[in-house]
Parts: structure tokens; sequence; C-alpha cells
């Protein structure tokens, strides 16, 4: 099950992508007329961001008490990635496990700061939608005009029968809880729980709060620039970055990386469909067609992809090596 169905997503959201797209009339836009120089800037930009992502996971650590090596910690993020390329969330798992192992700490505490790191790329997406939603608020409310998605999700959130399944939730698990109050099992949960809580948690009393929201900016700020290099790389996007009140293409790229952010949640490997679809509606509110907007997901995606299975071969080749100085 957690092979195939983010696959079988995977397969669905592309296909339903290239239903929409002439598939040859899209390979001829990357084939002609694209400045490659500019995916291939976005491909080393997205190093720093691994990189700055490893200097704010190694912060938090240190603020629980556990010392890993930066350059252990760095890779660690680096084959995270890489193995959501096959299967979605075992990253985060693997990378928990990798660093617990070498720090010698419990997975639960490293889980919990892991969990944090994640809990506050969710507020930076947060901000960045209401960003989105200030600066280009026309070309969104036509987006909700044409695709009303807002508010048939305000429709299931009010509605009755999903908060009595809510309440009824809560009240099944209050009583497994306290039917199993006394076993052995249940300590063991409230033990993991309570490490789990104390590295969610380290985040608001450690060392180094303000690096670590500098951190958080840069990061964001680093996805975002990856993106926006890539607008310079295809005609039709290059023409918005020229274009009177998108403030020299910004503005479709904000919307673009929002809702492309959005998308990764939806599980699939390596966000390929979820992403790529986002990023086509987001530029289509611009008036770039989906051959166009599908090009330029496919072959950012593309580039992307390429850079973490190569930084993924790295970590392996590292691990390898501090494997063997370790027996030496």
């Amino acid at each position: 099950m957690k092979w195939l169905l983010p696959l079988a997503l995977t397969v669905l959201l592309v296909w339903y992508m290239f239903r929409k797209v002439n598939f040859s009339e899209m390979m001829h836009i990357i084939s002609n007329g694209v400045d490659y120089w500019w995916i291939l800037l976005a491909m080393g930009l997205s190093v720093f961001s691994h990189i700055l992502r490893g200097l704010r996971w190694q912060l938090q650590l240190r603020g629980m008490g556990v010392e890993v090596p930066l350059m252990s910690v760095i890779c660690s993020i680096f084959g995270c990635y890489a193995m959501n390329l096959v299967l979605p969330r075992a990253g985060e798992l693997w990378r928990t496990q990798y660093v617990s192992s070498r720090a010698k700490a419990p997975f639960t505490k490293v889980f919990g700061s892991m969990f944090a790191d994640r809990l506050s790329d969710s507020v930076c997406v947060g901000v960045l939608i209401l960003i989105a939603l200030f600066v280009a608020s026309p070309a969104i409310a036509a987006f909700m005009a044409k695709y009303p998605v807002g508010q048939k999700l305000l429709d299931i959130i009010c509605s009755p029968l999903v908060w009595v399944g809510v309440v009824l939730f809560l009240v099944a698990m209050w009583g497994i809880f306290r039917a199993a109050r006394n076993t052995p099992a249940l300590a063991k949960v409230k033990k993991w729980g309570g490490e789990i809580w104390n590295g969610f948690s380290s985040v608001a009393s450690m060392p180094g709060k303000w690096a670590f929201i500098a951190y958080s900016i840069a990061i964001w700020s680093c996805y975002f620039v990856q993106l926006y290099v890539a607008f310079y790389a295809f005609p039709f996007t290059r023409a918005l970055c020229s274009e009177p009140g998108l403030a020299f293409g910004l503005i479709p790229c904000l919307v673009a990386f929002v809702l492309s952010s959005i998308g990764m949640a939806v599980p699939s490997n390596g966000g390929l469909g979820p992403w790529n679809i986002a990023v086509m509606f987001g530029l289509s509110l611009y008036g770039v067609s989906n051959a166009d907007g599908t090009a330029f997901s496919m072959l950012q995606w593309s580039g992307q992809t390429v850079m973490l299975i190569i930084l993924g071969i790295f970590t392996m080749v590292y691990i390898s090596l501090e494997k063997k100085g370790k027996k030496g």
C-alpha cells in the first residue's frame, strides 16, 4: 500500500495533466527556445536550500542536546529528498533514523525535532498564501470563479456530518486510551509521545530562535528564487517578467510557487503530478497555455529531480566512507 498508492496517484495525476496537453507540442517547446543555463542555475540554487535546511535542523538538534556533525545533517537532508523520489515521506523516517543512530539519541526525540522542522514549513506556506492573496487577489479571484474549489472545501468543513464524525472519533479514542490506561503498551506509547513532544517543543525554548527564523526565511526565499530564475528559461514566462503590473514577473511566480507548495502536500513520487498541475494552473491565470505551462513545470521538475539523484548518490558515498572511517 505504501508503494502502490502514491505511485498510482502519481500516474493518475500525470495522466490527467497530459490529457489536457498535446505531448508532441510540449516536447517541441522544450526542444526549442529554452535557455538551459537558467535551468542549471535553478538546479544549483536547490543545493543551497538543502544546506540551509541542514543548518536549521542542526540548530534544533543542538538545542535538544543532540550533537551531530554538520556534514552528516546536510547529507541526511540530501538523502531524505532523494528517497522521497522513490517512496513519499519515507525520506523523513530515514533521515530521523540516520541522525538518531549517528548521534546515539532516541529516535522519538529526533523525530519530534523533524516534526517541528516540517511544521515550520507549514507556517511558512501559510504566510506565503496570505501574501499571495494580498498581492495577486484579482488573478486568484478569477481562478476561484472558474474553479470553485474553495467554496466546496468550505461546504465540507461546515458540514454537520463532518463535525459529528470528528466528535465520535475523539470519543472513541478517549474510550480506548481510558480502557487501556494501565497496560504496558499504553505506557510505552506515552513515553514515545513525551519524547516526540520534547523534540517538537524544543524550538520554543532553544537558544538561537532568531537564527531559526532567519534560516526559515532563507530556505523559502531560495525555493522561490529557484522557480523565478526558471522563468527566464522560457520565452512565455520571460515575457511575464516584462509585462506591466506584474512586478517583473514576481507576482505570477509567487502565485505558481504558493500553489505548487500546497500541491507538495499530496503524496506522490517527488511531487510529480500535483506539483506540475499546480504550477500549470498558476501560470494559466496569467495567460500561459496548458502546453507551455506543462513544458515549464516538467523541465523545472526534471532539473530538480536530476539534482536530487546526484545528491542522493553523493550521500551514499559519504555514508559509506564514514562507515569505513569508523571501522579503520
